[in-house]
C-alpha cells in the first residue's frame, strides 16, 4: 500500500502510538532515537527479552513500556497504531506478517525479507489488509546521495555513463553473532546487509537492472558469512553500476564516485548521522543535523584528480534521516506517500538473489 492505512486505534491529533521489536543496533541506534525525535509519533513500547537492554530502554526512554515477546502487542493492537520491526533479519517476515494480521500498520528494517517472494507476499498482504507496509532505507537520506540527486537533477555531470557506490571497512577481526553467521536461515554476511543499501539506492537512481555479476568472498579468518562483495549491474537505461561492500578494505576508496559525459562527481567519506546517533547526538527542531565539514565535500570536474585539487568542490547537502520516519507519520496520517515500499523492496531482492547466485555459479545473471 502506498498512502494511507486505516487506525483504528489513534484519537485526531494524538500522537501515534509505536511499538518497536528489537533493541540491538538498529532498534536503540537508529529507530528508537528517531522515532522519539518525529512530530506526531511517540515510542510507547519496546520489545526485547534481553535484561540489559531492557534496562537501557528503561533508562533512555522514562515512559517507554517494556515487554518480552511480540504476542504481548497482539494483545492490545488496539492501543497501538504502528509496530517496527528492529529485530534479527530472519524473524522480519513472521512479525510482520504477525503485525498485519493483528491490523497494525508496519515498517521494517532491511532486508525486508530472505527473498524477493516473501517481500511480494508480505506486500500482498499488506495490500489485502488495507494496511500501511514500508521498508526502513535511510540511506536513500544520506548527504552524499541526497547531493548526487541534486547534481543529477541539474545535469550537472551530463548523462551518466558508470556509478561507484561503496561500504567499505577495515574490521580485520570477526564480531559473532547472527550478521556473521554462515547459516543461510539467519540472513547475514554483507550482501545483505551493506549490499541492500548500495542495491537499493542504484536502483532509486537509474532505474530497473537487465545483467547482474558478482564477486562474493569469505576473508577473514573464522569468518562463515561473506564479508567482501562486489556487484555489477546494467541498467536498462545502459548505465552501468560497481558496487562494493567489504568489512577487508585496509585503504578506503571514495564513497561514490559517478561518471558522465560531462563531468564527475567524486565523494570520499560516509555521512555523519550514524556515527553521532551512536555518540548519542539526537535530531532536534532548529538544530543543525547531518552536516558535513567543508574539508569532505566532493568535487565535481574532469580530467584532474579531487585528490590533487582538481574539480570544483560541492557542498554536501546534510543528511536527513528523521525524514523517514516524518514521511511514515504523514502516509499514516493520509498526507503523505509511503517512503519505501515493500514493492521496492522486493525488487532490489530481486537483484540481490541474482548476485547471490551469480558469484556461487561464476557467471552473468540475466533479469527480464
Amino acid at each position: 500500500m502506498t498512502g494511507t492505512a486505516s487506525l483504528p486505534g489513534s484519537s485526531p491529533g494524538a500522537p501515534l502510538r509505536v511499538a518497536l521489536v528489537g533493541y540491538g543496533l538498529a532498534g536503540s541506534v537508529f529507530h528508537a532515537p528517531l522515532i522519539s525525535a518525529t512530530e506526531g509519533l511517540a515510542l510507547d513500547t519496546v520489545v526485547t527479552a534481553n535484561p540489559e537492554r531492557r534496562e537501557q530502554a528503561a533508562a533512555e526512554f522514562a515512559s517507554v513500556r517494556l515487554a518480552t515477546a511480540t504476542d504481548e502487542l497482539w494483545d492490545r493492537a488496539d492501543e497501538l497504531d504502528l509496530v517496527v520491526v528492529a529485530s534479527p533479519n530472519k524473524t522480519h517476515v513472521p512479525i510482520a506478517t504477525a503485525a498485519l494480521e493483528a491490523g497494525l500498520a508496519v515498517v521494517v528494517d532491511k532486508p525486508v525479507a530472505g527473498t524477493a517472494a516473501e517481500a511480494r507476499e508480505l506486500a500482498a498482504l499488506a495490500d489485502e489488509r488495507g494496511l500501511f507496509l514500508s521498508v526502513f532505507q535511510n540511506r536513500r537520506w544520506d548527504n552524499d546521495f541526497l547531493t548526487l540527486r541534486r547534481l543529477l537533477a541539474e545535469g550537472e555531470l551530463g548523462e551518466i555513463r558508470r556509478f561507484e557506490s561503496r561500504f567499505e571497512r577495515w574490521r580485520p577481526q570477526t564480531k559473532g553473532g547472527w550478521r556473521e553467521s554462515g547459516d543461510p536461515a539467519e540472513i547475514g554476511g554483507l550482501l545483505y546487509d551493506l549490499g541492500s543499501h548500495v542495491v537499493d539506492q542504484a536502483l532509486v537512481l537509474f532505474g530497473p537492472v537487465t545483467q547482474v555479476y558478482a564477486e562474493s568472498d569469505t576473508r577473514r579468518p573464522g569468518a562463515e558469512a561473506d564479508d567482501d562483495t562486489f556487484i555489477a549491474l546494467t541498467h536498462a537505461n545502459g548505465v552501468r553500476t560497481h558496487l562494493y561492500a567489504s568489512a577487508v578494505t585496509p585503504q578506503l576508496g571514495p564513497r561514490l564516485r559517478v561518471l558522465g559525459s560531462e563531468a564527475g562527481y567524486v565523494k570520499y567519506g560516509l555521512d555523519p548521522q550514524e556515527a553521532a546517533l551512536r555518540e548519542g547526538d539526537r535530531p532536534a527542531p532548529g538544530a543543525p543535523w547531518g552536516v558535513e565539514p567543508e574539508h569532505l565535500w566532493g568535487r565535481v570536474g574532469s580530467g584532474e584528480s579531487p585528490l590533487t585539487g582538481g574539480g570544483r568542490p560541492v557542498r554536501t547537502l546534510a543528511g536527513d534521516y528523521p525524514a523517514y520516519y516524518s514521511a511514515v507519520a504523514a502516509a499514516l496520517r493520509g498526507t503523505g506517500e509511503n517512503p519505501v515500499t515493500a514493492y521496492e523492496a522486493a525488487a532490489a531482492l530481486d537483484v540481490l538473489e541474482a548476485a547471490r547466485r551469480s558469484a556461487r555459479e561464476g557467471v552473468a545473471v540475466k533479469l527480464s
